[in-house]
């Protein structure tokens, strides 16, 4: 979806407030960031506000980290379009640097030893959005859709009987299209590798069994993935590193704060 789209959406019939308040001339504004943060959805923001008429001079890039304070972009031209634009266009900014620097801070919290990726747990109409700024964190997106891969989750092993008989029908698919097995015992890890499977997700394991799961993985195939998952956060991601290849992160997308920014008319 275009971002322009989320504008339409919001102006619908008109903006009333701004065409009865707010002089049909031109004008001025600035956006600030109101915290230390990642930047993230300033590309998006720009389409917005060049929707409405405006010419904007970007002062950072997205993925750069900046301090509170920073002025981000300065925009010129019609008041009424900058107006009805400013919140469409930080709403971008807000919830994209939010996962932004959500994902950054893991990232430095696993000194860089594990991949740190998002999950399908994104808002609908709006996930491209957000795994765009997982990346721009410094995080993998994963999967953006049911069709980037399989992926057998537990309920595909209790709808079919099995992780070995859910093996045993995956087998069927293209040998191009990766295989990710969610397991909750070593046991089943075990089978699953045996049986061709690309990634191992464990999922709400503790980090001892974790570990346990992906040295008899990798015993038996050295490039299977091992992916760490199950109500990750900041304080836990520690204690997987050397014991995963992959933590995801649900709270990435779902739970990360927004990052405050302003617009402020000249």
């Amino acid at each position: 979806m275009d971002p322009t789209a989320y504008l339409d959406a919001d102006i619908g019939r008109g903006d009333i407030t701004t065409l009865l308040t707010v002089p049909d001339r031109d004008g001025a504004a600035y956006i600030t960031c109101e915290e230390d943060a990642v930047v993230a959805g300033l590309e998006e923001a720009v389409a917005v506000l060049t929707h409405v008429g405006a010419t904007v001079e970007t002062h950072v890039r997205d993925g750069e980290r900046v301090t509170c304070g920073t002025r981000i972009l300065t925009v010129t031209g019609p008041l009424r379009g900058l107006i009805t634009a400013e919140r469409t266009a930080l709403n971008f900014l807000m919830h994209m640097s939010g996962i932004a620097t959500l994902t950054s801070e893991a990232v430095e919290r696993t000194g860089g030893g594990v991949v740190i990726a998002a999950t399908r747990k994104t808002t609908p109409g709006f996930g491209e959005y957000q795994k765009k700024a997982v990346a721009l964190g410094g995080g993998d997106p994963h999967r953006h859709g049911l069709d980037s891969m399989i992926m057998v989750k537990d309920n595909h092993i209790a709808a079919c009987g099995s992780v070995r008989r859910a093996m045993e029908l995956v087998s069927a698919a293209p040998f191009s299209i990766k295989v990710e097995v969610e397991v909750s015992s070593v046991e089943d890890a075990v089978t699953a590798a045996e049986m061709g499977a690309d990634i191992i997700m464990a999922d709400n394991m503790g980090p001892v069994e974790t570990g346990e799961l992906r040295d008899r993985v990798k015993g038996i195939n050295p490039r299977i993935l091992v992916e760490a998952s199950g109500n990750m956060d900041l304080d836990r991601i520690g204690d997987y590193v050397g014991r995963a290849d992959i933590i995801s992160m649900g709270c990435l997308t779902h739970s990360a704060p927004s990052v405050q920014f302003s617009m402020d008319v000249e």
